[in-house]
């Protein structure tokens, strides 16, 4: 690792309760106030605050505190550690937050022009495209984002959520994952399961750069309760990877994955992970509804461009959809 001189890491330890109950098992709560110098009372006001921040802890007089089960908090060197040797090179900071309302608005409003990686443990006002919301529970899913400057090309960067999917799709099966899949333009499933998804922010900052900022959601462990306000078919990880690596590791390799993905498609475009793509792509052959600010269209999907585009087939004709305003579902079988 080398960081630029004066730069170090920022990682935010978690509240001293919430570390002690992490391990999912029974903590009494003067051995708690005792172990942390603080009073009973404390105790009890940290845990009310732990709960409004939507963990569920019980409480048992004579038995004490437990979490509903164990979490899996995020660990600053571990993910330094899981970061292969270029990504390590080119990371200049690592951040590791407890809670913020987006891990994108906190990178795009850093302008020192590092490149910097933002994990949280939880997000209190996640967005996905288009502004939806996105479920963002207590150290259960990965809520990361890349901040990047990069230099301007004109119209370069439509299909970088493209390229970024194919890496992330990538970790994914070498985790062992199997039937990962990407929907076009920045989806990550597994089977027919949205598992992730990838929000792409830029701005010119100046005539000789563009700050970059490449978001990424992935559902690693998520309570079910948790997921109650999504309306789309969804999984977690945990439930296709039985020896799931920790949290950290696996927020590492993303990161990695995310970074080279930046840099290749700096200097090559999209063209590079054409073929990868096509290795994952879900909708490949698949009757498609388009959603468009004016209306909709129905058609075959039959992979995408050198330049991400999507490619429709009406009936025979052919024409590139571009991501832009556009939304795009699997078109439900007559019947």
């Amino acid at each position: 690792m080398s960081q630029p001189v004066g730069v170090s890491d920022h990682i935010e330890a978690p509240d001293p309760v919430l570390a002690a109950l992490a391990d999912g098992a029974w903590h009494r709560g003067p051995v708690l106030a005792e172990a942390l110098g603080v009073t009973r009372a404390a105790i009890s006001a940290r845990i009310a605050r732990l709960r409004q921040r939507g963990l569920a802890i019980h409480s048992v007089t004579g038995r004490g505190y437990r979490l509903a089960g164990p979490l899996d908090l995020l660990n600053g060197p571990a993910v330094r550690a899981a970061l292969g040797v270029a990504a390590g090179r080119m990371l200049d900071q690592l951040v590791v937050l407890q809670s913020i309302d987006s891990t994108n608005s906190y990178v795009g409003a850093c302008e020192d022009g590092l490149t910097r990686a933002c994990l949280a443990e939880q997000q209190t006002a996640g967005r996905g495209r288009d502004g939806r919301a996105w479920v963002s529970p207590m150290a259960a899913n990965l809520y990361l984002s890349v901040g990047r400057d990069l230099a301007p090309r004109a119209g370069a960067l439509g299909a970088l959520s493209l390229a970024i999917g194919v890496a992330v799709a990538e970790v994914l099966r070498d985790l062992g994952a199997a039937d990962v899949g990407l929907k076009w333009p920045n989806d990550l499933w597994i089977g027919r399961a949205k598992i992730g998804g990838i929000l792409i922010e830029a701005r010119a900052e100046a005539t000789t750069r563009t700050r970059l900022v490449a978001g990424l959601g992935l559902n690693l462990a998520m309570p079910r309760a948790a997921a109650a306000p999504i309306d789309q078919a969804w999984t977690r990880l945990a439930d296709h990877v039985p020896d799931l690596p920790a949290r950290s590791v696996i927020a590492g390799r993303c990161i990695d994955a995310v970074l080279r993905a930046i840099d290749t498609f700096a200097l090559n475009g999209f063209v590079v992970f054409q073929s990868r793509w096509a290795g994952f792509d879900a909708l490949y052959g698949q009757a498609v509804t388009l959603f468009e600010p004016g209306g909709q269209r129905h058609g075959v999907a039959r992979g995408v461009a050198a330049d991400g585009s999507l490619i429709l087939d009406n009936d025979g004709t052919y024409e590139r959809i571009y991501s832009g305003d556009v939304s795009l579902r699997l078109r439900a079988p007559r019947g």
